[in-house]
């Protein structure tokens, strides 16, 4: 199912259609603030498998990455954090980056790396943040398969090559082709892992 949602005020009804979706297992393609991803309720734990198998990897030994709605959940999936390192993901986020930051108990064991770590988004986008909000939880965030870069923006093309692969897929727009910048932020020092749609640079305190 084609699903269209208002970017940047989408509609609480279909939010809330959404939400059902990834609470009974679903998986949809939805739109960041980089590019469209494949989604699942993180504790929905063959939902996830599904998507390593779209992708064609295996889940434990993927890095997967989820989005929460905003920092507040930073206590409940993440180790203790510094004083410093907070003040510095509240500055980039919400935005175009991915945070490895060490894994809390409360994340399901398929979404953590062998070092025990996770990648955290909260994208600038009110779509992802607002199915996150209505779920209660977060959600996946994982790339299409595939290399053609059409794939990635269009949701109707996306719509034709997966829509019998996924439950929905949503359109919120043409999205963007960049995918966001990676901070590994385990270390003593923040170390940039991939360059993407965000620029990042380490302020010094």
């Amino acid at each position: 199912m084609l699903l269209h949602l208002h970017p940047e005020d989408p509609q609480p009804r279909n939010i809330r259609t959404v939400a059902a979706t990834l609470s009974k297992g679903g998986v949809i393609i939805y739109p960041t603030d980089t590019i469209y991803g494949l989604g699942c309720d993180i504790f929905q734990h063959k939902a996830v498998e599904r998507i390593a198998r779209l992708k064609g990897i295996d889940p434990e030994k993927a890095q997967l990455s989820f989005i929460c709605y905003d920092l507040s959940d930073l206590s409940k999936y993440t180790k203790s954090i510094s004083t410093p390192l907070y003040r510095m993901l509240k500055s980039y986020l919400p935005g175009p980056y991915t945070f490895i930051l060490p894994a809390s108990k409360e994340v399901p064991k398929i979404l953590k790396s062998r070092k025990d770590t996770i990648g955290l988004r909260i994208p600038h986008n009110n779509i992802a943040r607002a199915i996150v909000k209505e779920l209660g939880r977060p959600i996946l965030s994982a790339s299409l398969p595939g290399d053609m870069v059409e794939e990635y923006t269009d949701p109707e093309l996306m719509f034709r090559n997966f829509g019998k692969q996924v439950e929905l897929v949503i359109d919120g727009g043409i999205g963007g082709m960049t995918p966001s910048t990676i901070v590994d932020c385990t270390g003593d020092t923040p170390v940039v892992v991939r360059e993407g749609a965000g620029p990042f640079e380490l302020i010094e305190e």
